[in-house]
């Protein structure tokens, strides 16, 4: 049996394997399961970033990388996957030179493309293991759910601050899905992303690194799962606690009457749906700059980030009311003036605006996309975070 496997494996494999080759319980045989095997990788940021890197190293011998998005500066105190003369490049072509570079005998795909109901179904098909690396609760959902009608495992992270957690969705393997996890999403707004909380660099790299130990142990049918298990990990007092995850008999995706049986509008499930309201309540970043340009005495931009964050990169003549202050001083704000609201990238805004308008302002608009967008479209000077 190992001369087969062997003779699948060249020279410069085999030595650049044989580390962990050595030990038994993975041996040649798990080597040429990993080489036989794959693993698509939804998003690469935060967590796909130090998960592909180590994948690849360890020999997955095809990897799929997801994401629309290009790498920006304030990636890479956390995404190293990344380099400073690679900014402005999609992540998902960067990521797959970079991968290249580590390790040339691994077959890697790039999709620069977000992951939707149109094509998750396809992308899924071809992988045998889903690593989720999303930062957002409808594509959680729907990797969840194509991973559990389509039978492959799908392992989830996500990380906050200096929090992080990891499990493996699996219905078909006699674990829960995401619906049975949380089955209906927070109300949008509830849950901070990593732009607005903040997130401790290491972090995902290591729950990241928890990704990629379950999808080599899936991959290789070593060791016990995160199949039914959930881990959280807490960095400033160094702590995992383990709680157990069961299937849901009711569950509409993996449950014994599945309702849900083909993707839906996960936008709209998630709280989207008020897009075009949201969008009546926005102004665009130039708006504000004509308006900042021709100045009126009835204007006010108002900014609900934490003084901290004032001191990286501010908008002169903004006022300043970090969102946690905002209901004790709303007061002092003048109702007949048109109000612009400002945060990092807009989420912090919006619950200003939604807060001021049930308060009887109703000249209140959200600057779309905040600091950052205005960072990027307005002023490439202002240090980003």
């Amino acid at each position: 049996m190992d001369q087969e496997y062997e003779s699948n494996l060249g020279p410069r494999e085999l030595s650049r394997y044989a580390r962990q080759m050595s030990m038994p319980e993975l041996g040649m045989e798990g080597q040429h399961r990993l080489r036989a095997g794959s693993v698509l990788c939804i998003g690469a940021g935060g967590l796909g970033s130090p998960a592909l890197m180590y994948l690849a190293a360890a020999g997955v011998g095809r990897i799929g990388i997801v994401d629309a998005d290009t790498v920006g500066h304030s990636n890479l105190h956390r995404q190293l996957l990344y380099t400073e003369n690679q900014i402005g490049r999609k992540k998902a072509e960067a990521a797959r030179e970079t991968l290249q570079a580590i390790n040339p005998h691994v077959e890697v795909s790039s999709y620069v493309q977000r992951f939707t109901a149109e094509n998750a179904a396809e992308l899924v098909g071809k992988y045998d293991v889903i690593l989720d690396g999303s930062d957002n609760f409808a594509t959680r959902y729907l990797s969840s759910d194509v991973a559990a009608w389509l039978k492959k495992p799908n392992i989830y992270g996500s990380v906050m601050k200096f929090d992080g957690q990891v499990t493996v969705f699996a219905p078909h393997l006699g674990g829960p899905c995401y619906r049975c996890f949380l089955p209906h999403p927070p109300a949008p707004g509830a849950v901070p992303n990593c732009a607005e909380s903040g997130v401790l660099g290491i972090l995902p790299g290591i729950i990241g690194l928890l990704q990629a130990t379950e999808a080599i142990k899936l991959l290789t049918g070593l060791g016990e799962s995160l199949v039914g298990r959930f881990v959280h990990f807490e960095a400033l007092g160094l702590k995992f606690r383990e709680f157990k995850l069961r299937r849901d008999p009711d569950c509409p995706v993996c449950g014994e009457s599945p309702t849900i049986t083909e993707p839906i509008d996960y936008d709209a499930w998630c709280g989207a749906a008020d897009v075009c309201e949201l969008k009546m309540q926005e102004m665009t970043v130039q708006e504000l700059q004509g308006i900042l340009q021709h100045p009126t005495e009835k204007f006010l931009l108002l900014d609900v980030r934490e003084p901290f964050e004032i001191d990286i990169a501010s908008i002169p003549g903004a006022r300043c009311i970090p969102l946690g202050n905002l209901p004790a001083q709303m007061d002092s704000l003048p109702r007949e003036h048109q109000i612009a609201v400002l945060c990092k990238s807009g989420g912090r805004s919006a619950k200003a605006v939604e807060l001021l308008r049930s308060h009887g302002f109703s000249k209140v608009l959200n600057v779309a996309g905040g600091i950052h967008r205005w960072a990027q479209e307005i002023d490439p000077s202002m240090p980003t975070y």
